[in-house]
């Protein structure tokens, strides 16, 4: 065990879901005696979500390794600074730098990259076109719960999609990246550049980018590689 070790997990969903999909990987790491917490960021604002994940790492039991899932990767950047932090894991998420958001890693999409169905923003937030939300977001995922996710969808605020990190957590902290390589959300390209640009230990596994609802053991499997501080 490395000074890394730790034996509570903070998990933190992207834009468009709730923490609900972490239910695989949480059965996983609670079987496997760690502390989890699963944060509910409403995904308003970058810092509303920081704070509300900040607020899990405070109340966890000693150190914490946090995960973030898509957009839940730039909040674990910019909260995972937290001297209680001893790593940080990215599931086919966004790792920016500092200066950088979301709207800034999409903005220019390698060629022949699948577009996400976004629709245009209404009162400011964004949603994904429900017709075409299991192609693009959870391919992989039994098509019962993929539509229920589809119906659930949380209002992702353009703000969130704006905010941008300070001080990235990865130029701190041990990282390690799980890459979905038939995800339709985040090129893969892009997730391998970002996990290279972070100097994560790297695991590649064949899912959409709702892997983590579709493959819990593999993602719930690298989590656990992180709090034992093994790269």
């Amino acid at each position: 065990m490395s000074n890394t070790a730790a034996k509570s997990v903070v998990l933190v969903h992207g834009g468009f879901v709730d923490g609900s999909g972490w239910d695989g990987v949480y059965q996983i790491l609670k079987k496997d005696g760690y502390d989890v917490t699963i944060v509910q960021n409403p995904t308003t604002s970058l810092a509303d979500d920081v704070a509300v994940t900040k607020r899990a790492i405070a109340t966890a039991p000693g150190n914490v390794i946090l995960v973030g899932h898509s957009y839940g990767g730039v909040v674990v950047s910019e909260a995972g600074t937290d001297p209680k932090v001893a790593g940080v894991v990215y599931i086919a998420a966004f790792a920016p730098d500092a200066g950088e958001s979301v709207s800034t890693l999409i903005a220019n999409p390698p060629p022949g990259a699948s577009v996400p169905p976004i629709l245009p923003p209404v009162d400011g937030f964004l949603m994904l076109d429900k017709e075409k939300f299991a192609a693009s977001f959870a391919a992989d995922v039994r098509p019962s719960l993929a539509s229920f996710m589809a119906d659930s969808q949380v209002p992702w605020g353009v703000a969130a999609l704006e905010g941008k990190v300070t001080a990235p957590a990865w130029k701190v902290k041990p990282s390690w990246y799980l890459v979905a390589t038939d995800d339709r959300m985040i090129p893969p390209p892009a997730q391998r550049n970002m996990a290279s640009r972070a100097q994560a230990t790297v695991v590649e596994v064949p899912g959409s980018h709702a892997v983590y609802v579709s493959n819990p053991g593999a993602v719930a499997k690298l989590i656990e590689q992180a709090a034992t501080g093994k790269n």
